[in-house]
């Protein structure tokens, strides 16, 4: 037995106790501590005799003896005990330790750590998870039931290679962005169902930015006209998601090209702290009465699939758009294309340029100004629409607050330092 043997059967011992303290936590009769972790031991022994004399018919039978004693086991309390209740959880938790303690001997250590550990976790958190569940209104199921439609059905069968005009369409690639954003959505939304309705202001703006921002914006616009007195509240709250939707663009370049995000991320970040700066101003000018039982509206289903086909079909449109663009006329010419598909959607753009910049045809010190001028466009129209559908009072605000952020925007794409870049 080497060194390494000794690490693993360390690591068998560590899961066996995390596991089985959870379940005698839990009252569980039919195994604790002891058990989980002398099975756990036992999965690494029998995965020490399969390598050890090559016989893969060791690790099966004591998986099977396991099983009998199991069953056995519910047997016996089934005869002693009436009405008694017999559950599946602790039985299959069992099978599994087992079969995580031979895998950290056969197969990955750090996958065999990963799953013992998110098993504990799982059991732990078992009455939260039934309280999240009870929960759940069909608009809610239907979210988590199209996202893992869209994610684990549609995406894996998609071709991944280009198809049409000027060799940009990779379907794969165009549903990877569709998966990404209904994501972070979907996220969103769910934050918002665990904090509740009523979370402040200062997270109505953040769960805002993070479900959509322009519904935010619609919908705080709107109760200004039906309530003057919280304009400046209002204002805040918009402000607020615009501000989020800047660190969503971020997060969305990161993932996608994450080797240029030190180079999108500090003249960007500039622009975020110049937003969060103008909105705790603001916050400071609203008085205690306005912040006072303000609820988030209620928002939509983020993850409805006719929303999703539809940022499919802007994706690929923008891509082709772009890649013309940028073909037929240069790269300046791709200044007109921001702003005007930052009108009708921030990630789409932000997203078709972030491909142009991981294939090369786009330079990342470039690509950023393309991508904040998108972000300052969104903006722009968000707060046209706020001006449109609010009250007269939130004018000012609206014109201060969303001026101050796309003026030092424009600002920073024209003085920016070409020697500050990583």
């Amino acid at each position: 037995m080497s060194y390494e043997d000794l690490i693993t059967l360390g690591i068998a011992f560590g899961l066996g106790l995390l596991v089985g303290m959870q379940r005698e936590k839990s009252d569980n009769h039919m195994a604790g501590v002891r058990t989980f972790t002398l099975i756990a031991i036992l999965g690494v022994i029998s995965g020490f005799l399969t390598r050890d004399y090559n016989n893969p018919f060791i690790l099966p039978v004591f998986g099977l003896c396991i099983a009998a004693m199991m069953l056995m086991a519910n047997y016996i309390k089934i005869k002693k005990l009436d009405g008694a209740d017999i559950g599946q959880t602790t039985e299959v938790a069992a099978l599994l330790m087992f079969a995580v303690g031979a895998y950290l001997v056969l197969g990955s250590q750090l996958i065999g750590v990963l799953i013992g550990a998110s098993l504990a976790i799982l059991l732990y958190v078992k009455e939260h998870l039934h309280d999240f569940i009870d929960r759940l209104q069909e608009k809610d199921l239907s979210a988590i039931m199209t996202l893992a439609g869209i994610s684990l059905i549609i995406l894996p069968i998609l071709p991944n290679k280009t198809f049409g005009p000027l060799d940009v369409l990779n379907p794969r690639n165009i549903w990877l962005m569709v998966t990404l954003i209904v994501g972070i959505s979907v996220i969103g939304y769910f934050i918002y169902k665990f904090a509740g309705k009523k979370v402040g202001i200062i997270f109505n703006g953040i769960l805002g930015g993070l479900i959509s921002s322009t519904a935010t914006t619609v919908s705080y616009a709107r109760k200004t006209s039906d309530n003057k007195s919280i304009s400046k509240l209002a204002v805040f709250v918009i402000i607020t998601a615009c501000a989020i939707s800047f660190v969503r663009v971020l997060v969305e370049v990161g993932i996608v090209i994450p080797n240029s995000l030190s180079t999108i991320a500090l003249p960007i970040s500039v622009v975020i702290l110049i937003i969060g700066l103008t909105s705790v101003a603001l916050f400071y000018l609203i008085n205690k009465k306005e912040s006072e039982d303000e609820e988030m509206p209620e928002p939509e289903n983020p993850a409805q699939f006719k929303s999703a086909l539809i940022f499919g079909f802007l994706y690929a449109f923008i891509l082709l758009a772009v890649a013309f663009t940028e073909q037929k006329f240069g790269s300046n010419a791709l200044y007109i294309v921001s702003i005007i598909s930052g009108l009708t959607d921030v990630d789409a753009i932000t997203l078709s340029l972030s491909q142009l910049i991981k294939e090369g045809s786009l330079e990342a010190t470039e690509g950023w100004k393309l991508i904040l001028l998108a972000a300052l466009s969104n903006m722009l129209f968000k707060g046209v629409m706020a001006i449109v559908l609010g009250a007269k009072q939130i004018v000012k605000w609206i014109v201060i607050t969303f001026g101050i952020t796309i003026v030092s925007g424009l600002l920073v794409m024209w003085l920016w330092p070409e020697t500050w870049y990583f």
